[in-house]
């Protein structure tokens, strides 16, 4: 098992994302400590996987993401992995043209998605430090590379997260903890997809199955991504066996996008 006793905590587990990667790391042997703002996604999920708690955390409060931590290392003695998988309602963020945009909404993303990861790293480093080991990682999209039209301050929110990867690892790296990313094309069965389909529905009268085969035309293998694809890189980036890897975001946009 390329996870086994690792101790890993994930931030926005009961999402799709976070909740794939959950299960791809349970089957791996990882023990599990999950988060969300509601705690009903969480302990559902918790309930499917053999070695998990699940906790009420939110992941844009300092206290909270530090009490619950402490409370993790009280049980385990440390922290190898703390997984961002926090996601933000798209319905409110896109589907407006950038000069059409008023200024807080354009900021909403960048400052909760950045804000959220810094906080959970920051925090996750300090008991990674003590250990001189740990993975620190998180989830952004291929709008961090490509200019998108309508999707306001997702696209800055997306590059900024990628560039808190770079720089946190070149910090933390000589104190024996990897940081890195996954940047995937988006996923039919993620929440993701569907809230970026909505607001465009309208406005481009193309049905879902029509958006998701212009998306999948994009890819070398003219097919999206599965939420399990993803979450099988994300566990081996978070083991041992992925030991050369920091200070990078993997392209998992299948040729969509050149890295």
């Amino acid at each position: 098992m390329l996870l086994k006793d690792k101790v890993i905590v994930i931030y926005g587990a009961g999402g799709s994302i976070g909740g794939a990667v959950a299960r791809a790391c349970g089957r791996e042997g990882a023990r599990l400590f999950l988060t969300g703002r509601r705690r009903e996604p969480v302990e559902a999920l918790a309930r499917e996987l053999p070695r998990a708690e699940a906790a009420e955390v939110d992941a844009l409060s300092e206290q909270a993401i530090d009490g619950h931590l402490q409370s993790v290392v009280a049980k385990t003695g440390r922290v190898d992995v703390s997984f961002n998988a926090v996601g933000l309602p798209n319905a409110t963020m896109v589907g407006v043209p950038l000069v059409d945009l008023d200024a807080q909404r354009f900021a909403e993303p960048i400052a909760s998605y950045t804000l959220s990861y810094f906080l959970t790293a920051r925090l996750a480093a300090r008991h990674m430090i003590e250990q001189r080991s740990g993975v620190i990682m998180t989830v952004t999209a291929l709008h961090s590379r490509i200019g998108i039209a309508s999707v306001g301050g997702y696209t800055s929110a997306m590059a900024a997260k990628e560039a808190l990867t770079r720089a946190l690892s070149t910090e933390l790296a000589p104190r024996g903890i990897r940081v890195v990313g996954l940047r995937p094309q988006g996923m039919p069965e993620s929440r993701t997809i569907r809230e970026a389909f909505e607001p465009r529905a309208k406005a481009s009268g193309m049905t879902w199955e029509q958006w998701q085969e212009l998306l999948a035309q994009r890819t070398h293998p003219r097919r999206l991504m599965t939420l399990d694809e993803m979450a099988n890189m994300a566990a081996f980036l978070a083991s041992d066996q992925a030991s050369g890897m920091t200070g990078t975001t993997v392209n998992l946009t299948m040729g969509s996008m050149d890295d």
